[in-house]
């Protein structure tokens, strides 16, 4: 219902049509005719809009990942593919990346993995026109993808999904005096605001956490155990591996971790829909289990500041000299990216363990 509303035309009297009016103007216009949408719906309306319509990296944008701060990240990544590549008896691979930003993460690890004789052709899962146009334009003989379906299916595949989970669309459950409701969104004079919906079964929400105190919330991403689960069948039916680097935690857990940001600050996620970005916590306990039942081999969640010491990125640091010491500070500290960021690895059975995992 949703979607056939935000392409409505506006009505005669106004003097703004759908295709001119903002994204909050129409989801204001679509929450109005249909009523309160969840917020699954307002996130994965907001973050389609804000990702197709600029590059939102860097000291220009919103925020920097990890590849972006230094290309050790890349780098070690890259060596962390070749390794597991060569103890498989170095078969014919795909390298695949999800969300790569502007392909910084891809140019450094496809460098060291060409050094290892290991030279896929890329694959890149990547909507947003205005980041494929920067992609292309350091890897020019990529192949785009709308989502996992479109992948090659006769060879193994070698994943890496860093910072792309956060963005998928959540689920918010708040706890009632009367039991669990589903969170929506409501609007008010284009002011968009959390509201409590209609009351869900108890049997959705886990049993450690059914009894939780009045408020409490709860939040699920059905769109990333899809995804993770298509991804898991490829693997365990094609060979290879797929790494996983998110900010996040092991859940089921409680409490809210939905957030906006915007020119580097964090900011009220109701606010500007589509003009900011929108991430959630990953819970990484339960994209393992999805990945498990799908036939894979899971290990971790580690650290990031674990994967990236085991992987080297001291020695490495070291090579490159006292300037890069502050960047590789800010991937490992523990009160910057080391312990928030985490990574999981989901491997096909019939492959070694990767380093950094055993």
């Amino acid at each position: 219902m949703l979607s056939q509303y935000l392409d409505l035309k506006a009505s005669p009297d106004v003097n703004q049509t759908a295709a001119d009016a903002t994204l909050a103007d129409r989801l204001a216009r679509a929450i109005t005719l249909a009523g309160p949408i969840s917020v699954a719906q307002y996130m994965a309306a907001a973050n389609a809009h804000y990702y197709a319509t600029r590059d939102p990296l860097g000291a220009q944008g919103d925020f920097t990942t990890a590849p972006e701060i230094s290309q050790m990240f890349g780098e070690l990544i890259g060596a962390w593919l070749a390794d597991l590549w060569e103890r498989a008896g170095r078969p014919d691979c795909a390298y695949v990346e999800f969300g790569p930003g502007r392909g910084t993460l891809a140019v450094d690890a496809l460098r060291v993995m060409a050094r290892a004789g290991l030279t896929p052709p890329v694959h890149f899962v990547e909507t947003s026109p205005v980041l494929r146009t920067a992609q292309r334009e350091r890897i020019a003989d990529a192949r785009w993808h709308d989502s996992v379906s479109s992948l090659p299916t006769d060879r193994p595949l070698l994943v890496v999904a860093n910072e792309f989970f956060d963005a998928l669309p959540i689920r918010q459950l708040v706890r009632g005096a009367d039991g669990w409701h589903e969170r929506l969104v409501a609007c008010q004079d284009t002011l968009f605001l959390p509201i409590r919906g209609k009351p869900v079964p108890d049997g959705i929400i886990p049993p450690a956490l059914r009894d939780s105190p009045p408020g409490a919330i709860i939040e699920t991403s059905p769109a990333s155990v899809a995804i993770i689960r298509d991804l898991a069948a490829r693997i365990a039916g094609q060979g290879g591996a797929a790494l996983v680097i998110d900010y996040g935690y092991e859940g089921p857990a409680i409490g809210e971790t939905l957030q906006a940001v915007h020119g580097h600050k964090y900011a009220n996620p109701f606010d500007a829909p589509g003009e900011r970005d929108l991430t959630a916590h990953v819970d990484f306990a339960t994209l393992a289990a999805a990945a498990l039942q799908a036939g894979t081999l899971t290990m971790g969640p580690v650290s990031q500041a674990h994967l990236l010491i085991q992987l080297g990125i001291d020695a490495r640091a070291a090579t490159l000299g006292p300037a890069v010491k502050v960047d590789r500070d800010r991937l490992v500290n523990a009160d910057q990216m080391g312990a928030l960021f985490k990574a999981l690895a989901v491997v096909s059975p019939r492959w070694p363990t990767p380093a950094g995992f055993a």
